[in-house]
């Protein structure tokens, strides 16, 4: 089969891999759908013969990419729980492996494993660009009925991020929230913050971007481009800022006005990979009594929690989808993503 793979300097190749087979505790699935996540660009850009931008080492062969895949199950291993997979379950896959035993693991988050180095698949291990993916089955997720396996593959990483971040901030219907970056996961919390009934304020440097968190939902949108963003929010809050933030531009300029614009005792929530930020910690932290978290994507049962989530709200997860691919249409489906002006893409297979 053929899949596509970063070679790195905005490259990539359509490559030649083995059709996979699954061991003992494996499925194979037949991909339906693999979404484009802005995570992937920092593996699309890096410099050739470099690090990986998420610090893994560098895998020894080509490795497929895409992190967010969706499809049904087309072969099953031989110690494989029937409770796990079935052939022809639709599903998701939650995209790590670590030890399977430690607590972390055992608690769905895998990826938080300190035991061995974690798979990541699409990363260091084979990802969903291909027609067919081999994983665990302990990495399956159930797609609802209701749900497309394009809605499935957002879930799979952006969306669930989105979500697994405003659960980790509790947002509620009594909150307003300033989400800074309207790319594909700050649009997904735009729409499911929405969706949980609180008041959202937009912001980007897009127009483009802008005009399409307006049509998912968001209250006020602002343009730190053409705007003091810290003071629009204020200007908004009548003079008492956001309840939250949530930062995914993971831009310095995006990440301290996102402390800077919440109340006193306010909340601010980092999911923005990569990048720093200087805090001054006494004016824009200890003097308001501001928290500060990260939200590093969700754990399986978040990933199946956020699909049930948006099956009873009814949220059109189809809706952040701009391009449908080809995976021949790979080289163009990540030159125009790479513009970071467009809406979200899926490959469709």
């Amino acid at each position: 089969m053929r899949g596509v793979s970063f070679l790195g300097d905005r490259e990539l190749q359509l490559l030649d891999f083995p059709d996979p087979t699954p061991g003992p505790h494996d499925v194979v699935l037949e991909m339906k759908a693999s979404g484009m996540c802005g995570s992937d660009l920092h593996q699309y850009r890096r410099p050739k013969g470099g690090t990986q931008a998420s610090g893994l080492a560098m895998p020894t062969r080509p490795v497929i990419a895409g992190h967010e895949p969706c499809g049904v199950v087309a072969a099953i291993g031989s110690a494989v729980d029937p409770a796990q997979a079935k052939i022809g379950q639709r599903v998701m896959v939650h995209h790590y492996q670590g030890c399977t035993n430690c607590e972390h693991c055992r608690a769905g988050w895998q990826q938080l494993c300190q035991n061995v180095p974690v798979k990541v698949y699409g990363n260091n291990n084979d990802g969903g660009h291909a027609p067919y993916m081999l994983v665990p089955a302990n990495t399956l997720v159930t797609l609802p009925d209701e749900l497309t396996f394009a809605a499935g593959a957002a879930i799979a990483c952006g969306t669930g991020t989105a979500y697994g971040a405003l659960r980790r901030i509790n947002l509620s219907g009594n909150d307003t929230i300033a989400i800074f970056g309207q790319g594909p996961v700050g649009l997904s919390a735009t729409q499911l913050a929405k969706a949980m009934g609180a008041r959202v304020i937009a912001l980007d440097i897009s127009e483009e971007r802008l005009a399409r968190a307006r049509e998912f939902g968001a209250d006020e949108v602002v343009n730190p481009g053409s705007n003091d963003p810290v003071g629009a929010i204020k200007d908004l809050t009548h003079g008492r800022g956001a309840d939250l933030s949530l930062d995914t531009s993971a831009s310095p300029a995006g990440r301290i006005a996102a402390v800077r614009c919440v109340k006193v005792w306010g909340t601010c929530c980092f999911v923005g990979e990569q990048g720093d930020v200087t805090i001054n910690v006494s004016p824009d932290m200890l003097r308001r009594q501001v928290t500060i978290v990260a939200s590093w994507t969700f754990s399986s049962i978040g990933q199946e929690e956020c699909a049930r989530f948006v099956v009873e709200r009814g949220v059109d997860v189809d809706k952040l989808f701009t391009h449908r691919w080809k995976l021949d249409q790979a080289e163009e489906a990540y030159r125009i993503f790479d513009r970071q002006t467009e809406g979200k893409g899926v490959f469709l297979m």
